[in-house]
């Protein structure tokens, strides 16, 4: 991966977001249906968010309980989820694909720069961790015995709340346009 274009992606993938976000402002055409079961789906996205958050000390320990013990990138995993629940929640395909192709072309380069970092920050650790556990697509079972667990002190202190509650605005959001139509 060029590291210039894994540098551009880091610090384009916010700005890209918001973009598609408003997009999805305009274009989303939720039903009762597809936003029943679009919400669960993100819902699940924001689970597995939370829990990575809550397992995750960054840049002191290297992650490998939890969920890090079934795919190197579970906060990822957990974004991609929830944007799929959200653009099937709002009745847009057209938005998912670009979703989907913004995550290839932006969020695969920065998972691969992070790698990097942290195959430089914690070197055999993790390039052990690395040849055990899967890079994106999380495994059916642990493939690791990670110590960290879950603590809602770690949750708060990554800030995971901010998702939990663009999760909420989006589904009012989404609501509040359903019931307007």
């Amino acid at each position: 991966m060029d590291s210039a274009y894994a540098a551009w992606a880091a610090r384009w993938r916010v700005p890209m977001g918001f973009v598609l976000g408003i997009a999805y402002l305009i274009f989303a055409q939720p039903q009762p249906r597809l936003l029943l079961v679009g919400g669960s789906v993100a819902a699940c996205g924001l689970a597995i968010r939370a829990y990575a958050a809550g397992c995750l000390n960054k840049n002191q320990i290297l992650a490998t309980g939890g969920p890090y013990a079934r795919t190197r990138n579970p906060l990822y995993l957990g974004s991609l989820i929830m944007g799929v629940g959200f653009a099937l929640a709002g009745g847009s395909w057209i938005l998912g694909l670009v979703l989907v192709g913004l995550f290839v072309l932006i969020y695969w380069p920065v998972m691969r720069r992070e790698e990097a970092y942290l195959c430089r920050e914690f070197g055999e650790a993790y390039a052990s961790y690395a040849r055990a556990v899967p890079f994106f697509l999380p495994s059916l079972r642990p493939r690791i015995k990670g110590a960290e667990g879950f603590r809602w002190e770690q949750y708060r202190r990554n800030r995971e709340y901010q998702a939990a509650a663009g999760f909420v605005a989006g589904v009012l959001f989404l609501w509040v346009k359903m019931m307007l139509r």
